[in-house]
């Protein structure tokens, strides 16, 4: 169903908005939270590729009746006075971001952030944004890596939204940056500078999320991605090749997923008596239950019940400095032509005439 229009007034120019997308969160750590929330993650066909018939029973009688408390648990040790951190390091990303992007540029685009699992959702924010009159919409997931469960399903939901607009705003959007300059400039010097405070490790393992091994062999480009982030970032770092290690994590259910398991590799760097590991997970820019919980807390149990003397997670990106302004100069590249097609004063200007000229065929505001 078309939506109506916010209500219209001539002589407000439009603006142009940033609209950066994070996964999601649940709203509390509780059972009752995780399972609306496990239940919207979990029915994206784009995540969970079954037929409905087959996976729904699987779903709604068996997950959502033992995950949720389960999931709520580990939430529970990870969650921040202000929240869950995945949403609390999105927001000040967000404001920081729109800090850079101000003293980078007039007139600055409108920033905000939404969630393609719980809130803020998308439609709302879009909605917010359409009544800020912004016309041309630039969308950013928060993935530097391309992958169909998580970038494609963002965009599913705008596009979804966008059919709801009668007046649809111009839309660009990033499909990715695994290999922007200053993405990998970013994660090697925060690697550098963890290093300086706590000394270097035996091995750097490098921890991207896992998907099913059937994506790759359909075609998702994530699992190429993912390695080559890991071979430009080991470069950065002048890293000899037996050093470090990529892997993936998060497996879920019995199907295969990409290799080698981070599980298992910690485990085995624990076995062949690897004395320190430190582990990155650059496939997040936010520090989230998958880096908090699931490596700093069970990759550490894992690799030093296994024999591993010494243990350090890298914190993600969340708000340095120099990932703030590869995010600025990732936005600004693809703005290009809609920022800097006319002077604030032009357009506050020629918005006054179109306002005029309105009037005088009739306009009612």
């Amino acid at each position: 169903m078309i939506s109506p229009e916010p209500a219209y007034q001539h002589g407000i120019p439009s603006q142009t908005g940033v609209l950066l997308i994070n996964l999601g969160t649940p709203d509390a750590p509780t059972a009752q939270a995780l399972r609306p929330y496990l239940k919207q993650f979990l029915s994206n066909p784009r995540v969970v590729e079954l037929p409905r018939w087959a996976w729904w029973p699987i779903l709604n009688g068996i997950i959502l009746n033992t995950r949720p408390k389960k999931s709520a648990e580990k939430y529970a040790q990870i969650w921040m006075p202000e929240g869950s951190p995945l949403k609390v390091h999105t927001g000040r990303q967000t404001q920081l971001l729109r800090d850079a992007l101000t003293e980078r540029i007039e007139p600055a685009p409108m920033v905000e952030y939404a969630m393609s699992i719980g809130s803020p959702s998308i439609g709302d924010v879009l909605k917010r944004m359409r009544q800020h009159r912004c016309e041309r919409m630039l969308v950013l997931p928060l993935y530097p890596q391309y992958a169909s469960s998580s970038t494609a399903s963002a965009f599913d939901e705008v596009f979804a939204q966008l059919r709801t607009m009668r007046n649809a705003p111009a839309l660009r959007t990033v499909k990715h940056y695994h290999d922007h300059s200053g993405y990998i400039a970013a994660l090697a010097q925060n690697v550098r500078d963890y290093w300086m405070e706590a000394g270097t490790p035996d091995k750097l393992v490098m921890s991207f999320h896992g998907v099913p091994r059937y994506t790759l062999e359909k075609g998702d480009p994530y699992h190429c991605e993912c390695q080559k982030t890991g071979r430009l970032l080991a470069e950065a770092l002048e890293l000899d090749e037996n050093k470090y290690q990529i892997c993936f994590q998060s497996r879920f259910g019995r199907a295969e997923w990409l290799n080698p398991y981070t599980a298992v590799t910690l485990e085995q760097l624990g076995r062949q008596g690897t004395r320190r590991v430190d582990v990155i997970c650059p496939g997040f820019v936010s520090d989230c239950l998958e880096t908090l919980e699931e490596i700093a807390m069970e990759g550490k149990t894992t690799f030093m019940q296994a024999g591993g003397q010494e243990f350090h997670y890298i914190p993600c990106l969340n708000e340095r400095a120099d990932w703030i302004q590869a995010l600025a100069d990732i936005t600004l590249a693809n703005l290009h032509g809609w920022l800097d097609a006319q002077h604030p004063e032009e357009q506050t200007e020629q918005a006054a005439q179109s306002r005029q000229r309105a009037l005088k065929m009739g306009a009612g505001n």
